[in-house]
């Protein structure tokens, strides 16, 4: 089973509209210098995993009373055993819900078609052509694209979100994003934190004030069925 480097067993905000826990995997493909799980993403290894049987025992001890899990990261897809844990997860009645990137398309869809998930946030980063300079990795924006597909043509409860950073997205940016977005059902604009960035320079960078999300949330209206504001 993939190491699970953290747990947050009360997670309000993680999986709306259910009571959930919510799981940590170490690693991931891109290196957004904006990200705020600096360690998990770059430095995995020097994080204690937490014991499989401690874990089974915390899913058998919360039946009936926990409604889902979240599994999150870094970036889950990156493991090639995260079907086992999901079906652990499963097979106990639990619901899924994954966050992802959109860089492993194949693997969601698979995981959509064996019914392993019930809801996916996916992290918009930037409009396709900005993709590669703002996760500061090389990414193949065709993958990218066919997660949005994939997601906004599946069953399943989702929401695509973007983190607005200061010196890395202006209003032509998002507007680009709910240009190629649109049709879908839930899009959500995030307040940058500047805790732990895995660029230092990022934690000295102000955010936006709240009252310019809230104008760019109204932008972006028509473009989704439902615009959401977090963090502020």
């Amino acid at each position: 089973m993939v190491e699970i480097k953290g747990l947050e067993k009360f997670a309000s905000k993680d999986f709306p509209g259910h009571i959930s826990s919510t799981v940590f995997l170490g690693g991931c493909n891109f290196r957004c210098p904006f990200c705020h799980n600096s360690e998990l993403v770059l430095y995995p290894s020097n994080l204690t995993s937490i014991d499989p049987s401690f874990f089974l025992s915390y899913l058998d001890s919360r039946r009936g009373w926990l409604d889902g899990l979240c599994l999150s990261g870094g970036e889950p897809f990156l493991h090639d055993d995260l079907e086992v844990l999901a079906r652990i997860i499963k097979d106990r009645g639990y619901k899924l819900k994954i966050d992802t990137n959109g860089s492993f398309p194949d693997q969601l869809e698979q995981f959509i078609k064996e019914g392993l998930v019930d809801a996916v946030a996916m992290d918009i980063k930037a409009p396709l052509e900005r993709y590669s300079e703002v996760v500061r990795a090389t990414v193949d924006v065709e993958r990218i694209n066919k997660s949005v597909m994939i997601i906004k043509n599946s069953h399943l409860d989702y929401i695509f979100r973007t983190t607005v950073v200061p010196g890395i997205h202006q209003e032509k940016d998002l507007l680009a994003i709910g240009e190629w977005l649109q049709g879908t059902r839930v899009f959500q604009l995030q307040q940058f934190s500047p805790q732990k960035t895995i660029d230092p320079e990022f934690m000295r960078i102000k955010p936006f004030p709240p009252e310019k999300i809230l104008s760019w949330a109204e932008l972006l209206k028509p473009f989704f069925t439902e615009v959401r504001v977090e963090g502020l």
